[in-house]
């Protein structure tokens, strides 16, 4: 296990935010990104809870009469730095569950993520 403190680990996360690009950045407009210790669930290393933007229709958001709460993307520090060797490797694997939980954002699943190599 890699020891990385909580406040490098959300620098990790902040650059591998920044990392996505911009065009697909900005329809990330309500989107909260986390990042806890453990999570709930054990075995996860990040979360996405919200609506993809591929289940969205005319009743989500504002014209249903109320503000969406923003979707929830968690990363979780410890097991990810409990799967790495080195701090490089927890630069990589952040950045790699970034990708994966953002790409739900946008509808991808875990198939498919898989197949692309982001699982």
């Amino acid at each position: 296990m890699v020891e990385v403190s909580e406040d490098r680990f959300e620098e990790l996360v902040v650059e591998a935010l920044d990392g996505i690009p911009p065009e697909l950045g900005r329809l990330m407009d309500n989107v909260a990104v986390f990042v806890e210790d453990r999570p709930r669930i054990p075995g996860l290393l990040g979360l996405y809870e919200g609506v993809p933007l591929t289940n969205r229709n005319n009743a989500y958001g504002y014209s249903s009469g109320t503000l969406p709460l923003p979707d929830r993307i968690t990363l979780y520090r410890l097991p990810l730095c409990a799967i790495s060797s080195n701090e490089q490797h927890v630069v990589d694997q952040v950045r790699v569950t970034v990708i994966h939980e953002v790409a739900h954002h946008f509808g991808i699943d875990d198939d498919r993520l898989v197949e692309l190599g982001w699982a």
